[in-house]
Parts: structure tokens; C-alpha cells; sequence
């Protein structure tokens, strides 16, 4: 989850001349870049809603040397496991309520169940379509076979960052890119 990379309009023939013009002479691309890339990561911060703060603390900005890629939020396989509820936070969830799942009497015709014995059943029909049903537990607390999950409300924290930054980071990016394309046409 986050903002994984920047790309400046796609066009590719710009920023391979940036590319070159970063071997060459000193760029203000880079700084400008991890400038705009702290801005948004300190706005991410401050929206996250926190419970331990572990997760605003695995928030972190990374800027390539050439200054054309920005990774802002979640880096790396292990925090984005770690921390892969922040997309619920972000987004909200609708909920789930076990009684749609429920039958009243075994001889229901309208619509299948999961809710019948099937650890004598064999064969290929068997192998996914007819698992044991589980029951639901979390080591202390027993939820039963089909809990009730209220729908938990969004809270968004990504998108409010991007937006209020916006049209400042890209001023700032346009200008860094004008500047060295300029200083780069006059040697």
C-alpha cells in the first residue's frame, strides 16, 4: 500500500535526457524530489490513523540517485504483510454477517450452504468446493461458525496526502526540470 511510483506525464524521451543530464552535471532534480517525497510522507503521517503507531512508523520516502522515481508509504514485501490492514483502514470494509450463510432446515432448496458435515465426503468433487466448514476463533474468542463482522468505516489517510500536496510538488518537480534542462542547453 502507497504510492509506489511517480511517473512525470510518461514521457520517456524526457526522462532519459534527465537521465544523461544526471551523469553529467549536478541535478536539482534529486533534492527537489526527496523534498516533495517528505512533504507527502509527513502529510501520510499526520491523516494515518494510529493505534500503536506501528504502522506510521514503517511509512517511509525513497528517491532514486537520478531523481526520476519517488516510492512513498509501505517498502518492502515484509511490511506490506506486516501492515496489510491499512488498505481496510483506507477504504473501509462492508461487513459480514453469518446468517445469510446459515440454513434453518436441511432440506433447503433455494440456494447452497456451507453450513453441512462434509468430513465424510470424498472424491475430486470434494477437494475445494466441499472443505470442512471452520469455526472461528482467534486463540481466545470464539466468533462460532459464522460470526457477525460489522462494516467498519473508511479512513482515508493515502489519498488526502497526495491531494493536499498535489499542486505544490508539482510546481516544484516542473521547475527542477525546467531549471536543469536550461542550465543543460547552455553547457
Amino acid at each position: 500500500m502507497g504510492v509506489r511510483r511517480s511517473r512525470m506525464s510518461g514521457d520517456f524521451k524526457l526522462r532519459r535526457t534527465l537521465r544523461n543530464i544526471h551523469q553529467t552535471i549536478d541535478n536539482e532534480l534529486r533534492p527537489v524530489m526527496q523534498q516533495s517525497a517528505d512533504k507527502i510522507l509527513a502529510s501520510m503521517k499526520q491523516h494515518i490513523p494510529r493505534d500503536t503507531g506501528q504502522a506510521a512508523g514503517a511509512l517511509e520516502a525513497f528517491v532514486s540517485k537520478s531523481g526520476l522515481d519517488a516510492q512513498i508509504g509501505l517498502r518492502g514485501k515484509r511490511n506490506n504483510q506486516r501492515f496489510f490492514y491499512l488498505r481496510f483502514l483506507e477504504y473501509g470494509t462492508k461487513g459480514y454477517t453469518g446468517t445469510i450463510y446459515r440454513r434453518a432446515d436441511s432440506n433447503a432448496i433455494d440456494g447452497h450452504t456451507n453450513n453441512r458435515d462434509k468430513s465424510q465426503l470424498k472424491g475430486r468433487r470434494n477437494a475445494l468446493r466441499a472443505r470442512d466448514t471452520k469455526v472461528k476463533t482467534d486463540g481466545k474468542n470464539f466468533f462460532g461458525k459464522y460470526p457477525d463482522i460489522p462494516a467498519r468505516p473508511a479512513h482515508p489517510w493515502l489519498r488526502p496526502a497526495l491531494d493536499v500536496n498535489r499542486e505544490f510538488v508539482l510546481a516544484d518537480i516542473r521547475a527542477a526540470v525546467s531549471g536543469t534542462l536550461r542550465r543543460a542547453s547552455e553547457g
